[in-house]
């Protein structure tokens, strides 16, 4: 633990996307990515996948406190165990555009990733661990 804390964050819960358009999202990600759109509540999806989820914040009506989120300003990485070669060639029949791969440092070990924009413009990382630490 650092700075004398007795206290660690242990994980993640979820992360927010704000998005222009929900519905071309929920689509996107679940034809993509195989994620389960849920609406939470009336007018509030997330999409899940294993025990994690993105919620998504229609920029139109952004809360108060997320007033300053802007659609397109994501980044964040997925783990994977389907294989990076066959990412690719799902990606390229969806037509998605890779932008970027290669071995990058992750949080557990050297990662093997793929890039690629969501319709929001959100970078989207898609990765397998190949060498835990």
């Amino acid at each position: 633990m650092s700075a004398g804390l007795s206290f660690a964050v242990t994980g993640f819960d979820h992360i927010v996307l704000c998005v222009r358009d929900v519905t071309e999202t929920r689509a996107f990600y679940e034809r993509v990515l195989g994620m389960v759109a849920r609406e939470e509540r009336p007018g509030k999806y997330s999409l899940q996948f294993g025990a994690n989820k993105i919620s998504l914040q229609d920029a139109a009506t952004a809360p108060g406190i997320a007033r300053d989120t802007v659609p397109g300003s994501g980044n964040f990485c997925l783990l994977s165990d389907m294989p990076v070669a066959e990412w690719r060639a799902h990606l390229a029949e969806q037509g998605v555009e890779v932008i970027d791969a290669g071995l990058r440092d992750g949080a557990t070990g050297t990662i093997d990733s793929l890039y690629f924009h969501d319709p929001d413009g959100n970078l989207v990382e898609v990765s397998n661990l190949v060498a835990p630490r």
